[in-house]
């Protein structure tokens, strides 16, 4: 039920529709588009694929933590009280925030893979699949992510303000735009505690697994990103839905 509330809240939000598809488009199209046709030849590999592939994993990722917020509001109009008092598990309560925030991404990830294709990126069958299947799992991680942050702040206004601050960064950090598989020790530091980075490797990985074309900084092995996403999935589930049930309870 709340998973069915949070896509049903997306579908008569019109401006949150638009504005969450079309800027993953402006990316892909602008960003590597432009780029493609400008050092194409000296780049090795195509350009607009490769952004494809970071934009698909940080669009879920990202509108699946972001979404999260929502719990935020529900608690200014005293809509989670209500839910809390419930006799369910609070993890299940936490499952369906993250479920919903899942489907609210699902129609902004097809949208994306059909205008890569409209940009001429071919797919197998293979791909396709596995696209949806490793998009499920960064949407969930992106939606554990979200509660660990969410679990100590107490209105929406500071959440929209730390937000920013901890997704933007990680653009350039996960390699959404830009190759990372040369990094200064700093930066390396910084974007492995990036959890964006395993997220885009994953979906980078997985689509390249199954191209004939070369693996533009694919980092690590699809496995190897699904174990450490599986093993930050629980640590962040576990402390970040105990964080913010202590929260409502003090509140």
């Amino acid at each position: 039920m709340l998973a069915n509330r949070d896509f049903l809240k997306l579908l008569r939000d019109r401006a949150r529709l638009i504005g969450e598809i079309v800027f993953p488009v402006i990316f892909i199209g602008a960003l590597g588009g432009s780029l493609q046709a400008n050092l194409g030849s000296s780049l090795g590999f195509n350009f607009v694929a490769f952004t494809f592939t970071g934009v698909f994993a940080m669009t879920i990722w990202q509108t699946t933590a972001m979404g999260i917020v929502s719990l935020i509001e529900d608690r200014e109009n005293d809509f989670s009280q209500e839910i809390f008092v419930s006799p369910i598990s609070r993890y299940s309560i936490i499952f369906g925030k993250i479920l919903g925030e899942t489907l609210v991404a699902s129609p902004i990830a097809i949208v994306i893979v059909l205008f890569a294709f409209v940009l001429g990126i071919q797919f197998t069958l293979a791909q396709i699949l596995s696209l949806v299947l490793v998009g499920l799992a960064v949407a969930f991680f992106g939606g554990a992510f979200g509660i660990l942050l969410l679990g100590n702040l107490r209105n929406q206004r500071t959440a929209n303000q730390l937000f920013p601050f901890v997704i933007l960064p990680q653009y350039f950090l996960a390699g959404i735009f830009n190759p990372i598989a040369v990094l200064p020790w700093y930066l390396e530091i910084l974007s492995r505690i990036s959890p964006l980075r395993y997220a885009v490797d994953l979906v980078r990985g997985v689509f390249y697994g199954g191209s004939t074309d070369p693996a533009p900084a694919v980092l690590a092995p699809p496995e190897v990103n699904l174990a450490i996403m599986a093993a930050a999935f629980v640590v962040m589930m576990v402390v970040g839905t105990a964080l913010f049930v202590r929260a409502e309870r003090y509140r």
